[in-house]
């Protein structure tokens, strides 16, 4: 990281066990495995002092050190990616934190750099996170697209499987925001919250995020333009792999 402000390091948390597409970080987009390509946009940013893979399984981590990149061995009891994010954290003095979910291979760097800057500029916010405009017909009805609504200054009121704000009147649709999986934190707040207890709205949805918001911290999401394509069912990795040879033909055309 060439600049003077305060540093931040980027940790991707990632396990082999995935439920629904197991060995997910080593599966191959583009002949590279996915681990390989959120490395890749982690270090595109230029913001990070250091880039880690925070995982439990040794599979993982030689692939991330036979490409040059860095792994960290957790234990595998930690319960959440966050759980070994915050472990890898306390062998750590940078400030910043990012957590950088293993499943998004082709987030924006430019997005990633301007979340590090905003929360750089803005020291009385916690925590902050990605989200996107996106359409209803993208989104609406799919649980596993989490919406986001915000306030007027940019802060999260709520995440949600379902579509939010609720639209009464079937006119006019104003555009959903959908949230990308990154969040940065202040290092002591992310010890906090590692050690808080799941909460009842958090536990509803199955979004850890809503913790933060149930305890009363705040939470900021900055609206970029960034590619939200996570995967993780072996149909996301047929569009994965599709997205990224359509890519420099959509490119090409604009």
């Amino acid at each position: 990281m060439k600049s003077g402000r305060a540093a931040c390091a980027c940790i991707i948390p990632s396990r082999f066990a995935s439920t629904r597409l197991p060995g997910k970080p080593l599966a191959l987009i583009g002949g590279k495995p996915l681990i390989r390509h959120v490395w890749e946009r982690a270090r595109e940013a230029r913001v990070f002092s250091r880039i880690i893979v925070a995982t439990d399984d040794a599979r993982i981590a030689s692939a991330v050190r036979n490409f040059g990149g860095e792994a960290v061995m957790t234990s595998p009891s930690l319960p959440s990616g966050t759980d070994r994010v915050a472990a890898v954290a306390r062998r750590l003095k940078t400030p910043l934190v990012m957590n950088l979910q293993g499943d998004e291979p082709f987030i924006s760097p430019r997005a990633l750099a301007a979340l590090v800057r905003k929360m750089q500029g803005n020291p009385s916010c916690p925590c902050g996170t990605l989200a996107r405009p996106s359409t209803w017909g993208e989104i609406a009805h799919d649980p596993a697209s989490v919406k986001v609504a915000v306030d007027r200054q940019g802060y999260a009121l709520y995440f949600s499987r379902s579509p939010i704000p609720f639209h009464r009147e079937w006119g006019e649709m104003s555009p959903l925001l959908k949230h990308v999986g990154v969040y940065l934190y202040r290092r002591d707040y992310l010890f906090r919250f590692a050690s808080r207890k799941p909460t009842a709205l958090e536990k509803a949805e199955r979004l850890e995020q809503l913790r933060v918001l149930e305890y009363g911290d705040s939470l900021m999401v900055l609206v970029a333009d960034t590619p939200a394509l996570s995967v993780d069912t072996p149909r996301d990795l047929k569009r994965a792999n599709e997205w990224l040879i359509e890519r420099p033909r959509r490119q090409n055309a604009g």
